[in-house]
Order: structure tokens, then C-alpha cells, then sequence
């Protein structure tokens, strides 16, 4: 299936598995100091969770009187595979993906 667009806000930062900690703070740095934010929202899914919590146990610390709103949901993620072969039915797997925002 196709992907839905999903329009990013200014004040969210998206956190991957990839990304380094360090360019998140600096985010949220320019977020607050130069963009004149009062809030920001960490998102993340599967094996970024433990990166985006961390994340925002170090915003928290560097800039005080911060408070946070959490929300851990479930998504549910269908995969559909075609054959390589003719005659053969379409493979359908569902999974479960767990998702993290952090206000």
C-alpha cells in the first residue's frame, strides 16, 4: 500500500534508529533560543524509542521548567507482498509497531 503523507509541524522532531542524540538537543536548541518555541514534540517508532527518551530526559535537563506529556500508542503496519511467480496469492502480514510521543 501506498504511505500516507503526513505533514511534519515545525515544533516536531522525528527520532530514528540512525540519528544521533546530539542533533536532536541542537534542534531543540533552535527550537527554543532562536524560534522562540514554548513547546516541542519528540516523535518516534520501533527501535528509536529508548533514543527518543533519552533525548527528552536531556532536553528537560538543559532547559529548565520544562514538563512533558507522554503517549505510547500501538500501530498496527500492513505489509503486502506480490508473487514472483503467475497463479500464486497475494501474501498479507500484519505487525505491530509501537509509536512514542513526547510533549
Amino acid at each position: 500500500k501506498p504511505r500516507e503523507t503526513v505533514v511534519k509541524d515545525e515544533e516536531e522532531i522525528r527520532v530514528t534508529a540512525a540519528g544521533s542524540v546530539s542533533a536532536y538537543i541542537s534542534r531543540a536548541a533552535k527550537l527554543f533560543n532562536e524560534m522562540d518555541k514554548t513547546f516541542l514534540t519528540i516523535t518516534a517508532t520501533g527501535n528509536a524509542l529508548t533514543k527518543a527518551v533519552t533525548t527528552a530526559e536531556v532536553i528537560k535537563r538543559r532547559f529548565k521548567g520544562l514538563h512533558q506529556i507522554t503517549k505510547l500508542v500501538n500501530q498496527d503496519i500492513e505489509d503486502e507482498y506480490e508473487p514472483l511467480e503467475e497463479g500464486l496469492d497475494n501474501v498479507t502480514e500484519t505487525r505491530s509497531m509501537a509509536c512514542i510521543e513526547i510533549k
